[in-house]
């Protein structure tokens, strides 16, 4: 290889490089830790864009109503560097790296649904969460700019709770995270120091806060389990699961309620009608006055017609299968001629693009 042809190989290598860090709009960075050092070097917070780019119709919307204008670019170069954590069903395009750090921050951010929107500072730690909006671009630079009242506040709670001291101190932390509406499991990704400081400052826990933030990061490790079995539909590994967790005792309430719901829908999918149906009285009992407790006896009125129903349609028993024709004799095979010719076979349905 000669020089010229080195040079080209590594422009080629560079620009390979640097387009990793980019979507296909420039504007919008998605290498995490590149846009994190940005932001920093710029001091600029974070816009996070959680999205489904080739099969979420609300992901496209707003990327084409909003996210596409320069009012919007305008709005927020001055404030935000753009980040796509993108989820397409067509990963073509995306190297192993970005499809790795693209699921790791789904699960940090405890993201569950499509598009959503997350402001966080330089370190990314979030503040805010929005998702599609109507109205434009400038509606929504306005709506940005709202949100990030929530840093101010945040930083103003976190400036007054390092005045304080004992358990005024760990109530002042603790009313600060709330304010910011995030899930338990986003707090323990993103403010693990402010936790320490409530454990510190509280040690017997009286808010019962810390309690909470435990148990529902346990819960979400269960429900991963669960959804994994559920996925290779192993039944009885989810019912195991579930009784292994009920028998620890660390849930009560209305999580201990979902765990008994969830049981009941096993035995149900398993055709274990009578079962799921008692087990649904178990969980409304837990707490009746819940939102899933008010949900039970609908679900119980399903149950029972899904049971009726497979009565009525028994899957066919081995004695109800049809008995095999008599075998005959070598000399009457049957004429090829009535086999179905290859050619005929039905073509397949077009396939999605």
């Amino acid at each position: 290889m000669n020089s010229s042809q080195r040079m080209l190989s590594f422009i080629g290598a560079y620009t390979i490089g640097i387009s990793a860090l980019f979507s296909a709009d420039e504007s919008w960075m998605t290498d995490f830790e590149a846009a994190k050092a940005k932001a920093e070097k710029e001091n600029k917070d974070l816009l996070i864009d959680f999205t489904g780019s080739d099969w979420c119709g609300w992901c496209v919307k707003l990327d084409k109503e909003v996210f596409k204008h320069d009012e919007f670019k305008n709005g927020v170069k001055d404030k935000f560097v753009l980040v796509e954590i993108d989820f397409p069903e067509d990963k073509t395009g995306m190297t192993e790296a970005t499809i790795a750090q693209n699921d790791k921050l789904q699960e940090e951010y405890a993201v569950s649904g499509f598009p959503t929107i997350l402001l966080t500072d330089a370190k990314g730690r979030p503040f805010a969460k929005t998702g599609y909006e109507a109205g434009g671009p400038e509606k929504y630079v306005a709506s940005l700019d709202e949100l990030l009242k929530a840093k101010t506040e945040r930083d103003k709670g976190f400036e007054k709770a390092a005045g304080l001291e004992g358990v005024e101190k760990a109530d002042s932390l603790i009313s600060t995270l709330k304010a910011l509406e995030l899930s338990e499991v986003a707090l323990m990704s993103f403010y693990g120091a402010e936790l320490d400081a409530i454990k510190k400052a509280d040690p017997a826990d009286k808010s019962g806060f810390v309690k909470g933030i435990d148990a529902a990061i346990k819960f979400a490790k269960f429900e991963s389990e669960l959804q994994k079995l559920g996925e290779a539909a192993d039944h009885k590994g989810a019912l195991a699961l579930i009784e292994k967790t009920l028998e620890g005792g660390e849930f009560e309430g209305e999580r201990k309620q979902q765990l008994l719901f969830i049981k009941g829908i096993v035995h149900a999918e398993m055709g274990e009608f009578d079962k799921s149906l008692t087990i649904m009285d178990e969980a409304k009992a837990v707490a009746p006055e819940s939102e899933m407790g008010g949900q039970i006896d609908s679900i119980k009125g399903r149950l029972k017609q899904m049971k009726e129903a497979a009565a009525a349609d028994p899957e066919e028993e081995s004695d109800e299968k049809e008995e095999p024709a008599e075998e005959e004799d070598s000399d009457d095979e049957e004429d090829p001629s009535e086999e179905e010719d290859s050619d005929d076979e039905e073509e397949p349905a077009d396939e999605k693009e």
